[in-house]
């Protein structure tokens, strides 16, 4: 069984044909360093004309210093960023937004299918007052979130009022934003900075990239000294037109947007398979490419055994994440060995 049979992680997935075009172009010339080159400028005026506004944008190497370094330009050591307790900045980032912050503290929400409600932000918020707990600053809303759900950009909006009411900045953890979009078919501009986003950290890695997230700063007051972050955390890439270039791919002919339409569905097709087969059900609703599915794990160990490679989520699920270049006949595979398991 090759290596592509697996559901791991989109993480796991190469390099998309039109990104590695880009890169090899860029490859063709010398370019000016640290950012001053023409990709780097192409890439971030594509992403401006994305999102439809006049926004600063940056390139960091990866997604914990995207999400780690955008937290810092929000608030300082005193203050207190909120997140649900299942964000990725909480689980997975192994204190990242608290080191490059100097120490502020993340309050933890509870919501249903990992989304942070108006209520719990509000208990936390007003949770205490005083002057010996650090003062919350930011939210960060992952989109879409780590089970796989979307906030609509009408739960945004009601977020952004409890913001207001507490000035409070919200950042956005946009792992799989391309996924969100795409499930709710909106414009991109209307679950950022129409709904109240200040910050988003827009993931290239997930989308067909081979590395490269981009900062996305709709309030640029809050990027002021954004550049001396990265160079003193290390993100500033001395090639930058390596990590530009391909994102100027992605851009081009909305491929990042078909890209995260493809391995929706496959995460669809997915779903549609698993209904009624016995002793299998889905823990959260299937919204973009991941599929958190209940199985026996006798199931799990004789897929594992057939060479599948899958994750253990919340619980001991089983996450079945699909990528741009997961096909269709690699989703039948899958289900046509897990109808013979559970027969």
């Amino acid at each position: 069984m090759s290596d592509s049979e697996q559901f791991a992680s989109d993480n796991y997935s190469g390099v998309c044909p039109q990104a590695w075009a880009a890169m090899e172009q860029a490859n063709r010339m010398d370019e000016p360093a640290y950012g001053e080159d023409s990709w780097t400028q192409r890439a971030a005026d594509g992403l401006r004309s994305l999102f439809d506004t006049d926004c600063d944008v940056y390139f960091v190497f990866n997604g914990t210093a995207a999400n780690s370094l955008a937290l810092a330009s929000i608030g300082q050591s005193f203050h207190s960023v909120i997140c649900h307790e299942l964000a990725h900045i909480e689980t997975d980032e192994c204190g990242g937004p608290e080191y490059a912050s100097n120490g502020a503290k993340l309050l933890l929400g509870e919501g249903p299918d990992g989304k942070l409600t108006p209520a719990s932000i509000e208990h936390l918020v007003t949770k205490r007052t005083d002057i010996h707990y650090p003062k919350p600053k930011a939210l960060s809303l992952t989109q879409a979130t780590e089970v796989g759900t979307v906030y609509t950009p009408e739960e945004l909006k009601a977020i952004r009022a409890v913001a207001d009411k507490h000035r409070l900045n919200i950042h956005m953890d946009g792992a799989r934003f391309a996924n969100a979009v795409a499930a709710l078919d909106v414009h991109p501009s209307e679950i950022t900075w129409k709904a109240g986003v200040d910050v988003l950290c827009f993931s290239g890695t997930k989308n067909g990239l081979a590395l490269g997230e981009a900062v996305v700063f709709f309030n640029r007051d809050l990027a002021e000294d954004f550049e001396w972050r990265c160079k003193q955390a290390g993100q500033l890439a001395s090639k930058m037109r390596y990590i530009s270039a391909p994102w100027c791919g992605l851009l081009e002919n909305d491929v990042w947007l078909a890209n995260a339409r493809h391995a929706n569905a496959c995460a669809a097709r997915l779903e549609k398979g698993l209904a009624g087969l016995p002793g299998v059900s889905l823990r959260y609703p299937r919204q973009v490419n991941g599929v958190f599915v209940e199985m026996p794990e006798p199931v799990q160990a004789a897929l594992r055994a057939k060479g599948w490679r899958f994750y253990n989520f919340i619980g001991d699920c089983a996450r079945l994440m699909c990528s741009w270049s997961t096909s269709e006949a690699q989703v039948d595979r899958f289900l046509c060995d897990l109808r013979e398991l559970v027969a």
